[in-house]
């Protein structure tokens, strides 16, 4: 009696250290082929679809006067010169391309190390590293890449991801910059085959206040992403070697034919922190009664 109430003991101490470490180990999967489904501002992001992103649509975008200045110069064209051709979108950039999520398991421990996503195609096939393992952020003078530094903690069964050090670029592809000090927060939410992401781009330098945007996904196990293989190239005959595509401040003919096409008047199209709330309907409504 007394060995089988000491052996019970024993037991119960076993699985009290044992269950926190468990409920730390024991959360969902995310690893998996993850099919993007354009739910959410699919003209922005679906180029199959008529008109696509247009030139100087800037709306629903928190963005202050640098990023709107920066961005009215923005040529497209710029993505032809030979230094570009191969950069992929930054991590804080709105895309939406279908994804791969492996998970990096220490043999030993059998703890998720890291967390690591290929996106293809529309990125160049390139890949994020999110670390789980506790490591910290590298120091502010440390090099910053396209896909930054990532870092993952679990709430429950959510992943935040926070993202650092990331290459000035862009969040939108009709030039609206990002600059080297934008961060990302990101959360990974999944019900059974279906992964919702929201993203939260905070930018001291170009957004009034953080933008927020979500991308939804679903399970596919037929799914195979495609290689991508970049080659530098001269598109555009005849060009000097060292001409930069851009437009001249105040001289770009394209930024008002959003506005027209859409009877918007011109301020609306212009974005800013206002504009991305229910109240600015009202605004909108009295100007276009004028």
């Amino acid at each position: 009696m007394r060995g089988s109430r000491a052996a019970a003991t024993s037991l119960l101490a076993f699985i009290g250290v044992a269950m926190p470490c468990e409920r730390a180990w024991a959360q969902i999967d995310l690893s998996g082929e993850w099919a993007v489904r354009l739910h959410e501002d699919q003209l922005h992001r679906n180029d199959a679809l008529p008109g696509g992103l247009a030139i100087g649509d800037y709306t629903g975008l928190p963005i202050n006067d640098a990023a709107r200045r920066k961005a009215d110069t923005w040529d497209a064209s710029i993505l032809s010169a030979r230094e570009r051709q191969t950069i992929p979108g930054p991590s804080v950039y709105g895309r939406a391309g279908s994804v791969r999520i492996s998970k990096i398991v220490d043999d030993d421990t059998q703890q998720v190390v890291a967390f690591r996503i290929y996106r293809s195609p529309g990125n160049n096939g390139t890949f994020r590293m999110i670390w789980m393992d506790g490591r910290p952020h590298p120091p502010e003078y440390a090099a910053h890449t396209w896909q930054g530094f990532s870092t993952g903690t679990w709430q429950g069964n959510m992943l935040t991801v926070e993202t650092t050090h990331v290459k000035m670029g862009f969040i939108q592809r009709n030039g609206v910059p990002s600059s080297d000090h934008a961060a990302l927060v990101e959360h990974f939410i999944r019900h059974g085959d279906v992964l919702t992401i929201v993203s939260v781009v905070s930018d001291p330098v170009y957004l009034e206040e953080p933008l927020m945007r979500t991308s939804n996904y679903v399970l596919d196990l037929g799914q195979q992403l495609e290689p991508i293989h970049g080659e530098i190239v001269d598109e555009i005959a005849g060009r000097p070697e060292s001409y930069v595509p851009h437009h001249l401040p105040g001289a770009n003919p394209q930024l008002r034919e959003f506005g027209l096409r859409l009877g918007l008047p011109f301020e609306a199209t212009r974005g800013g922190r206002d504009s991305t709330y229910p109240e600015y309907q009202l605004k909108l409504q009295k100007m276009l009664a004028k």
